[in-house]
């Protein structure tokens, strides 16, 4: 996204690539871009690129050769990922391992997932605010909405983002999931017995996509809030992760 060089060390900046999941579905990849370059535009002095794991070009080998053709001699891998599942532990790591033999002159570090930094909570909650969502409103149940894992400590971790979410609200919270149980119609069936009058689907992820597709369809007539996509509070955490797998202060000097 940058290709501008910052003073730090051998007078440049580790490059900065920041890994997306990848979809069939190009709002995704349009979404993906407009993050990335929010990350860009907070720090001209990095070279700031996208790339994706899977379905979307440049891919992270494309990338990773690109960055060392052009002099790079370290890179930080910043997934774009909400949870650190297979493509975080097996399949991004495989592919650095595979750079590195093509690229020895290259040091190349995975940073952390984004994971469930309770600044993308907030920014979950600013968009069901943005959606029509009133904090004080006690009638109102929010469905959080997340991909699924087979993982039952996976899937927990979403009720603990739905928790956090309605924290200094007076909202109540029900979980569900794209690809396994609960359903989206579970969860509604749940808050309404709970003594909701209203339903919004929060969707715990990035970017649209097939599956944010898949819950509205399951309840069209539920008002949806968008998902996190480009936000102020999504660059924060994608730098800090960043500057903490380079060891890196908070500000390179331009």
């Amino acid at each position: 996204m940058n290709s501008a060089g910052g003073a730090f060390g051998n007078g440049r900046a580790p490059a900065f690539i920041a890994v997306a999941h990848g979809s069939r579905d190009p709002r995704s990849a349009a979404t993906m871009s407009a993050v990335v370059t929010e990350i860009a535009e907070q720090r001209p002095d990095v070279d700031v690129r996208l790339a994706f794991l899977d379905l979307n070009t440049p891919s992270v080998e494309q990338v990773i050769d690109a960055v060392a053709a052009q002099g790079h001699t370290e890179a930080i891998v910043v997934p774009l990922l909400l949870g650190s599942a297979f493509h975080a532990r097996v399949d991004l790591p495989g592919m650095l391992a595979a750079a590195r033999r093509r690229h020895p002159l290259l040091r190349i570090t995975q940073a952390d997932v984004l994971g469930t930094d309770a600044r993308l909570v907030a920014a979950l909650r600013d968009r069901a605010l943005d959606a029509g969502a009133d904090r004080d409103d006690a009638g109102l149940g929010i469905a959080v909405a997340a991909v699924g894992s087979s993982s039952a400590a996976a899937n927990r971790i979403t009720a603990e983002v739905a928790a956090a979410l309605t924290h200094d609200t007076r909202w109540r919270s029900a979980i569900c999931f794209a690809t396994t149980q609960p359903s989206l119609v579970r969860a509604v069936s749940d808050l309404r017995s709970q003594g909701a009058r209203r339903v919004m689907v929060a969707p715990w992820f990035l970017a649209p996509g097939l599956l944010i597709d898949r819950l509205a369809d399951a309840e069209p007539g539920l008002v949806h809030a968008p998902p996190i996509g480009p936000h102020r509070f999504l660059t924060q955490v994608a730098l800090d992760r960043y500057h903490a797998a380079g060891r890196l202060p908070l500000e390179l000097s331009a």
